[in-house]
């Protein structure tokens, strides 16, 4: 599957014929050339196999496969890292390759954006310092759009976002906040979906990416995630696609996130079902 904002020369090299390493180096000189280089030097010395598990099993095995284009995957991985919040230097690799997938600086702020949101300000904040450094650097013209919103506007849009998102359900869990912590409720409403998630510069489908991998490499969040499956497929994702980002989740936040975040995506596919 490929989101809608995913531009032709942003999607996965097709290399089907291909070994593990050939795609993996494909994907590399995709997004990154320097660094299968850079790769080696660092890493030869000390864990040489750490090289080859980049390259082939992270870029060759997972990254190469059709289900998701680059430019989605660097999304995915942008928000993971962020959220984690303690792989700054792998996030200012991906900062960067996602640049080169054709995502704008303005895009990879409002990715950052929501991850303030879903593992709070200190993560945000971190973030955009790596960010700033790889801006300097790569994009030393990017002039950052500021939005003021008055609060009807805040209001407004999110209301309108999260019904578009999560339909009936948001409203749901909404009006259970209201009425017992009405300034949570006053805040996802205002902020969260009025301020964030409603900002305009990401795709719908790139939203649900960047929730889905943020709350998958968190872990403990799986019933936030289960709402944010059932957005990304109310946004128009497909199933495969959903699977496909959590697999990815494998390589940047470890197995048992990535089976967790599996599972409860499985619980959310089975209910709609019924």
């Amino acid at each position: 599957m490929k989101t809608n904002t995913a531009a032709a020369s942003t999607t996965t090299p097709s290399m089907t014929d291909a070994s593990d390493h050939e795609r993996g180096i494909a994907i590399f000189n995709a997004m990154l050339p320097d660094m299968p280089e850079k790769l080696k030097t660092a890493l030869g010395p000390v864990a040489p196999d750490m090289v080859r598990f980049i390259i082939d099993v992270a870029g060759g095995c997972v990254i190469a496969r059709p289900q998701l284009d680059l430019q989605s995957r660097e999304v995915a991985t942008i928000a993971v890292l962020a959220a984690m919040g303690n792989a700054a230097p792998q996030l200012a690799v991906h900062i960067r390759g996602g640049l080169a997938c054709g995502l704008t600086p303005q895009q990879v702020v409002d990715v950052i954006y929501l991850v303030a949101v879903f593992a709070g300000f200190p993560a945000a904040l971190n973030a955009i310092a790596v960010a700033g450094e790889v801006f300097a650097t790569h994009t030393p013209d990017f002039t950052p759009k500021e939005e003021t919103l008055s609060p009807e506007e805040k209001r407004r849009r999110g209301l309108k976002t999260l019904h578009a998102t999560s339909g009936e359900a948001g409203t749901n869990v909404l009006r259970a906040m209201q009425g017992t912590i009405p300034l949570l409720a006053d805040l996802l409403v205002d902020f969260s979906y009025g301020e964030v998630i409603g900002r305009p510069a990401l795709s719908a489908e790139h939203k649900e990416i960047a929730m889905i991998a943020a709350s998958c490499g968190r872990g403990g969040m799986l019933p936030q995630l289960k709402v944010h499956v059932q957005a990304a497929l109310n946004v128009g994702m497909t199933q495969e696609a959903i699977l496909e980002l959590l697999v990815q989740m494998a390589i940047y936040a470890g197995f048992p996130a990535a089976l967790n975040g599996i599972t409860a995506a499985r619980e959310v596919f089975d209910q709609q079902k019924r």
